[in-house]
């Protein structure tokens, strides 16, 4: 018994054993402690089997499963040590994710070389006839599993790369696109604006040109293409839908947005809108904004749309175009709310009303110091203003009010281009209104609307609770 304990393939498999059970208790958080009690154990196991001329790398068949034993564990202490190394020196700044891919891919070559070594030098397998058999079989395998193994690989190459990853939106050559919300070795899956997921391969996603729209951030560029009748100058036409953008809640306007002539013809001026949104959600509503916005810009500076090309080699002459709305009746009329008024009214309306116009950066219309009454936009763009902070943009044909008690009363609005507004006096506006119930209560709602957005945009709580407060509020802006 004396004789076991003392002899060098023992001493070995208990170095052995308390090295597996040490390197355990110490855990992943403290690498270098463990990399240095790993070196030393696997020295002193080193040091055993060379001191007592046993050679780890030859196979000895009358040695006895103590001295298997023993070599096995000198080469399962080898791979941990090496692995140690790796965990600790190999490294890639700033890119953890590649840094843990490559080292597991390392680790996987030390394992395998590892275990090749202890079936060839313990236990005595013929490795050349193994590795042949092998290589046959990965051959058959190979071409069996051709296309996952292709996806695999792809899917690394895509790991490493990192093109995109979970949470950005990506668009694809062929106009697929969506958000991505899963990859894996073989497979990454979208989820797409129709709230549909699809799963495609790695291998396509390696072969075909993908736009990350998510990176550096998601504001990334719309192009709206227009055409107008020639019958202004392109630098009016330019200067009018500057103008438009201007007055957009949905775009970004840092960097500014861009108007850029295409052509002229006898037939069009082709231009085209060029902006940035927050996110890509926000492109159809960006879009609608800006169609509509264009639209009422065109009305009020009299420049008429064009047909389509298609269409042009049909027409004559050129039509002179819609003139500048000349009254607010007209303007009146292209706003929904007041399309149930009567010729007769609207020109109540017209008789109350006052045309006011401001230069660019005139403040106007201050909440504390100005007769309650309604105004509206003929031409050009406004920003309502608390704090000294814009929350809200205006256009053509936009209807507000101050409201005491819901838009705070330093709220302050201020003519971003050369502005034209109409201000109807509300107690005419409400003598009017008495008979047409449905108009006041559109009014009312749009108003009420108009409120909560500047509070919210402004960071306030408005509970929902005291709508009936806020539309009362709002019904009494012209009685008092």
């Amino acid at each position: 018994m004396y004789d076991l304990l003392v002899s060098p393939p023992f001493q070995i498999v208990a170095l052995g054993v308390a090295g597996i059970i040490t390197w355990h208790l110490q855990g992943r958080g403290r690498p270098n402690a463990r990399l240095i009690v790993q070196i030393a154990f696997f020295s002193t196991m080193t040091a055993i089997l060379f001191g007592n001329g046993i050679s780890p790398d030859q196979f000895e068949p009358e040695g006895g499963g103590m001295l298997l034993a023993a070599k096995m564990l000198w080469w399962v202490h080898l791979a941990w040590a090496v692995i140690g190394f790796i965990r600790i020196y190999i490294v890639l700044d700033g890119r953890p994710r590649e840094a843990r891919l490559l080292q597991d891919l390392i680790i996987a070559v030390v394992y395998l070389g590892v275990m090749l070594s202890v079936l060839a030098f313990v236990f005595g397998f013929a490795i050349g006839t193994l590795l042949a058999t092998s290589g046959v079989i990965a051959i058959i395998l190979g071409l069996a599993l051709q296309s996952t193994l292709n996806d695999v690989f792809s899917g690394l190459a895509l790991t490493l790369g990192r093109p995109y990853g979970i949470g950005d939106w990506i668009i694809l050559s062929d106009g697929t696109e969506g958000r991505i919300v899963e990859t894996t070795w073989r497979s990454t899956h979208i989820l797409t604006p129709a709230n549909n997921i699809v799963v495609l391969p790695n291998s396509f996603l390696a072969k075909i040109g993908l736009t990350n729209i998510s990176r550096p951030d998601e504001t990334h560029q719309v192009v709206l293409t227009l055409r107008v009748k020639p019958t202004r100058t392109p630098t009016f036409v330019v200067e009018t839908m500057q103008q438009a953008m201007i007055g957009a809640n949905y775009i970004v306007h840092d960097p500014a947005p861009v108007v850029a002539l295409k052509g002229v013809d006898a037939f069009a001026i082709e231009i085209d809108l060029q902006f940035r949104v927050r996110h890509p959600a926000d492109r159809i509503p960006a879009k609608n904004e800006l169609l509509d916005l264009a639209y009422r810009q065109c009305m009020a500076t009299g420049i008429f749309l064009a047909l389509p090309p298609s269409s042009a080699i049909l027409i004559d002459n050129l039509d002179a175009g819609r003139a500048l709305p000349e009254s607010l009746q007209e303007v009146l009329q292209s706003i929904p709310i007041f399309a149930g008024l009567k010729q007769e009214e609207l020109q109540k309306l017209e008789a109350s009303a006052t045309l006011e116009r401001y230069a660019p950066g005139q403040l106007f219309f201050h909440g504390a110091d100005h007769t309650p009454g309604l105004m509206i936009v003929r031409s050009g763009a406004v920003s309502a203003l608390c704090d000294g902070m814009e929350v809200l943009r205006l256009a053509p044909g936009a209807i507000f009010g101050q409201i005491d008690g819901i838009v705070r009363q330093d709220t302050k609005y201020e003519a971003l281009t050369v502005l034209e507004a109409y201000e109807i006096d509300g107690a005419a506006l409400v003598s009017l209104l008495g008979n047409h119930p449905e108009i006041q209560e559109n009014l009312t709602r749009h108003l009420s609307s108009l409120a909560r957005n500047v509070a919210a945009t402004d960071n306030r709580p408005v509970q929902a609770e005291h709508a009936s407060i806020l539309r009362r509020k709002v019904q009494g802006l012209w009685g008092r």
